[in-house]
C-alpha cells in the first residue's frame, strides 16, 4: 500500500477537528466517546463546551451525573455519560491520574474498547499495534480484495493488515488520514474510486456489491 500517497492525499484534503489538536489522551478519549455513532461535525461544538466546564480528568471525576447527560444527551448518546465519569475515576483510582500507556491496561478502563485503546496509543503516544473501526477494516478489506462480509473488524486478517499498515513514523497523522480518506473517498456507498490516489493498486471491484 502507498502510505506515503495515502498522507499526501490527507495534506491536501484533511478535515480540520478541533481534538485533532488537542491530543492529549483525556482529550483524545472524550473526543472518542462523543465520536461513536455521531459525526464529527456536530460533535465538535458540543466537544469544546464540554472541554471548557470539564478541562481535565479531576474536574470530569467530580461532575454530577446529569450536568454531563446534557453533552451526551444532546449528541444521541443515551446512557453513555456515566462512561465519562466511571472513565475518569478508574483512572485516577488506579493509574494516580495518569493515562496507562499500553493497550491492555487502557481496555480496562470503563467504555474504552478496542478502536479508543488504539486511537489513544497512535495519537498520543505514537506506538499502537493497530487502530480499526468499521471505515478502516471497510478499507483493508476493499484494498486487499478480501470479500469479506458482515463484522469483520475482528477477523484475524483485518487485524494482521492494520498491523502493518501501521508500521509508520506518525501513527497520528497516518490515522487522520485513514479516517478522512474512508469519509471522503473510500466511503460505504458509492466510494470515489476514479478520485483515489491508491486505485492503480487497490483490488476493490466499484461494480460488486460487498462493502
Amino acid at each position: 500500500m502507498s502510505k506515503r500517497g495515502l498522507l499526501n492525499w490527507y495534506k491536501l484534503n484533511n478535515r480540520s477537528f478541533f481534538w485533532r489538536f488537542n491530543i492529549l489522551p483525556y482529550k483524545i478519549m472524550i473526543a472518542e466517546f462523543m465520536l461513536q455513532r455521531t459525526k464529527a461535525e456536530q460533535v465538535e461544538p458540543v466537544y469544546k463546551k464540554f472541554l471548557q466546564q470539564y478541562p481535565d480528568i479531576v474536574s470530569l471525576s467530580k461532575a454530577r451525573i446529569k450536568s454531563v447527560e446534557k453533552y451526551t444527551s444532546s449528541l444521541g448518546l443515551h446512557k453513555r455519560a456515566p462512561n465519562f465519569m466511571n472513565a475518569a475515576k478508574y483512572i485516577i483510582n488506579n493509574f494516580k491520574g495518569e493515562y496507562p500507556k499500553t493497550r491492555k491496561e487502557l481496555l480496562t478502563i470503563p467504555g474504552v474498547g478496542d478502536y479508543v485503546a488504539g486511537a489513544i496509543m497512535a495519537v498520543c503516544f505514537n506506538n499502537a499495534d493497530y487502530v480499526i473501526d468499521s471505515n478502516i477494516a471497510r478499507f483493508i478489506n476493499r484494498y486487499a480484495g478480501l470479500n469479506l462480509t458482515g463484522e469483520i473488524r475482528r477477523k484475524k486478517v483485518i487485524v494482521e493488515k492494520a498491523k502493518k499498515i501501521f508500521k509508520v513514523n506518525d501513527q497520528r497523522n497516518f490515522l487522520f488520514a485513514l479516517l478522512d480518506f474512508t469519509a471522503v473517498i473510500c466511503k460505504p456507498i458509492v466510494p470515489l474510486c476514479n478520485e483515489c490516489p491508491l486505485r492503480k493498486k487497490c483490488k476493490y471491484s466499484p461494480s460488486s456489491s460487498h462493502t
